[in-house]
């Protein structure tokens, strides 16, 4: 009252000097304004600054996709009258409790957190889509001072997940008007709309916006460089570990999915009623029903995703940005031990090891494989079998990606994160052998808790944390320009057909590689690539 009370002296006092306050505050924000309060195209936001940085946590960027929403592209968020604190973290998306995120039955979860320097700017803005196979996974778990540090502003993002974000179904296609599916890449896009719209007045330069994520969330950044609707909504991407599946199922084999879901969940009349008032946690619990190969999958839907990747990217039919694209060189010894490791009660021993190889790329090309990646005094059965699907799945995928983009005229830098001895941030049980440079590890050294060096509890030792610098600097110097090269950075050359090298990025030992695609035996999973 006492705020409202001056601003309307303040009001009256320039009236009577013939000025005229425009402003679209109430009369508390307006007197209460400093340099956490921003005006964005809905209201106003108050964040909070700490020692290090500007925060402003929870920011709606769509309306709550519940009811008749639930299933529908992101619709825009109400207007707010008075000024709303983001000061706290929003729930995140409906999701199973996993060693990749928190439990979670909530659909009202459409936010993103906005995190930049002090100052005025303008910053490039990063926007992080985080992991978890689309299924898990939360914008909260990542901590960006050091990126900030170096003079960006980052975004984290929410976004629908499982069957709530990716359920394509005959009834919906009919409803979308021939597609459906895809509403957690429509989710994304909206957030980059709004980061596009509004970054500006947090500092943030809304030209030079990087998209960048991990796992689902590279698999992510892969499908927004395809989609036609991102168009112009980013200049630039990273993408780590995200090449694992090139050929997303077809309208028609997902919507088969969709209705198994739809008969699982007791919707047996396939109609978008019942679907649309099953409870979120009956939802979750047949997740699975959606999943190819054990994960949740965008779909090509003709509208978000015209092509598969392979086709977009082999066709030149893609967004030209220019692209980090990289892999681990461990990476399938975490997701052994979350799936076949769970599954035996331990890792694979001997006599299993050709069980699994013919099970997971058929009987025809086992020998073949066998051949090339046998049993060995050097490591146990389990990473053997954890070289074949890292090659397999991750690899030589991300090579081929890079092949693709390069050869029709993106400019791409490549690298393979390589520290062995990477600390486990996960809570799963520890194989004597460790899991090496395991999928996710990387993520710790773009994300590092910077007070401390420790991220989960894990101390990082003198050249991990080097390297951590290093990588940090790469990320946010691509971010600033375009290439990740700086003054001080073991050079990073770009990405050439010819000379096919990828950049290593492991403690004391930064710097390319020319057998990386024969290290992992390209040849064999993308032949003639």
């Amino acid at each position: 009252m006492v705020c409202e009370s001056k601003f309307l002296l303040y009001k009256a006092l320039a009236l009577s000097a013939g000025i005229v306050l425009v402003t679209g505050l109430t009369g508390c924000a307006e007197a209460n304004r400093d340099s956490v309060t921003v005006d964005t195209d809905k209201g106003v936001l108050h964040g909070v600054e700490t020692t290090t940085m500007r925060q402003y946590l929870g920011i709606p960027y769509a309306a709550p996709p519940v009811g008749s929403l639930r299933w529908k592209a992101p619709q825009p968020v109400a207007n707010w009258p008075e000024v709303k604190q983001v000061n706290a973290y929003a729930k995140n998306c409906a999701q199973p409790a996993s060693p990749f995120g928190q439990a979670s039955t909530s659909e009202d979860c459409l936010y993103l957190n906005v995190f930049t320097p002090k100052g005025n700017g303008p910053f490039p803005v990063m926007v992080w889509i985080h992991g978890g196979a689309l299924l898990t996974g939360e914008s909260n778990d990542y901590d960006p001072t050091a990126l900030v540090n170096q003079g960006v502003a980052v975004v984290t993002i929410n976004y629908r997940l499982g069957p709530l974000g990716f359920l394509t179904h005959p009834a919906l296609t009919a409803e979308g008007g021939g597609s459906s599916g895809n509403y957690g890449l429509m989710d994304q896009q909206a957030a980059m709309r709004w980061v596009k719209s509004n970054i500006a007045a947090f500092g943030g330069d809304a030209s030079n916006i990087t998209i960048f994520g991990e796992s689902a969330g590279g698999l992510s950044t892969h499908s927004q460089i395809a989609s036609p609707l991102a168009s112009g909504l980013f200049q630039k991407a990273i993408v780590e570990s995200g090449a694992y599946n090139l050929a997303a199922p077809a309208l028609a084999d997902a919507e088969k999915l969709g209705q198994s879901f739809a008969t699982k969940t007791g919707c047996s009349d396939q109609s978008l009623t019942c679907l649309r008032n099953l409870p979120a946690d009956k939802i979750i619990a047949n997740s699975s029903a959606i999943q190819v190969g054990g994960t949740t999958l965008p779909t090509v839907d003709g509208k978000v995703l015209p092509l598969t990747l392979n086709d977009a990217f082999g066709s030149g039919r893609f967004n030209k940005v220019s692209v980090i694209e990289g892999s681990n060189q461990h990476e399938y010894s975490l997701l052994s031990a979350v799936t076949t490791d769970v599954t035996l009660g331990r890792p694979i021993n001997a006599s299993e090891y050709p069980v699994f190889l013919a099970g997971v790329v058929g009987s025809t090309l086992a020998p073949v494989v066998q051949g090339a990646y046998p049993l060995n005094s050097i490591e146990t059965p389990a990473q053997t079998f954890d070289d074949v699907l890292t090659d397999a799945a991750f690899s030589c995928n991300g090579r081929k990606i890079a092949r693709q983009l390069t050869a029709n005229g993106a400019t791409v830098y490549t690298y393979e994160f390589a520290d062995k001895n990477a600390p486990m941030v996960f809570n799963i049980p520890p194989r004597p052998e460790g899991y090496g440079a395991y999928h996710a590890a990387e993520i710790q050294y773009v994300f590092p808790t910077t007070a401390s060096k420790v991220y989960f509890g894990a101390p990082f030792t003198a050249a991990q944390t080097e390297l951590s610098n290093r990588m940090v600097a790469y990320w946010a110097q691509f971010a600033k320009t375009g290439n990740p090269n700086a003054s001080g950075l073991p050079t990073w050359a770009p990405y050439s057909v010819a000379a096919d090298s990828y950049q290593t990025l492991a403690p004391g030992n930064v710097g390319p590689n020319a057998q990386f695609a024969a290290q992992h035996k390209c040849a064999i999973w993308t032949p003639g690539v």
